[in-house]
């Protein structure tokens, strides 16, 4: 095994691949154990990803909790926001394209505040400028100023959330 193979060796994505594929063929067979274990390794030698950069980065335990609560609470009302809108019998919303900052120290932090306000119904980040930490967001549904100015705020809460957790210390 050449040096860079025995770099791209890692057990637990290994593992992880494995038990997705068993999930997938629906039973834990020893077939769809080799498989996955097959489809894992030419996943990780053919498809390399780099290391997350996720060095000296701590976690804050409470703040983490708290937000998670807070962001499942935020999931379910916006779910219920999206589906009145697809649902009432008028015209379709005003939408509106923002820009806002995400000032964070780490493009893993980065990374992992935009896909958590993707998942949330009601907006998405169209763009991400790396370099001024600024995303641009596309509004469903933003018919006053006041209502953009609180989608504004709940961007900067997640900003917020994001340094207390991990930037915190």
């Amino acid at each position: 095994m050449y040096q860079g193979a025995r770099n791209r060796m890692r057990p637990l994505t290994l593992l992880w691949i494995t038990l997705l594929w068993c999930g997938l063929m629906g039973e834990v067979t020893w077939a769809n154990v080799i498989a996955g274990l097959l489809v894992g390794m030419g996943v990780i030698f053919t498809l390399p990803l780099p290391r997350l950069p996720i060095a000296h980065l701590t976690v804050e335990w409470k703040a983490l909790n708290k937000f998670l609560w807070a962001w499942l609470g935020e999931l379910f009302r916006s779910s219920f926001k999206v589906a009145a809108l697809a649902l009432r019998p008028e015209n379709l919303p005003k939408t509106a394209i923002i820009k806002a900052p995400m000032r964070v120290n780490n493009e893993f932090i980065l990374s992992l505040a935009t896909g958590l306000y993707n998942l949330q119904p009601g907006g998405s980040i169209t763009d991400i400028d790396i370099a001024n930490r600024m995303w641009t967001i596309h509004l469903v549904n933003a018919p006053t100023p006041e209502a953009i100015e609180n989608e504004i705020s709940k961007i900067r809460s997640l900003e917020q959330s994001m340094i207390d957790i991990f930037e915190g210390r």
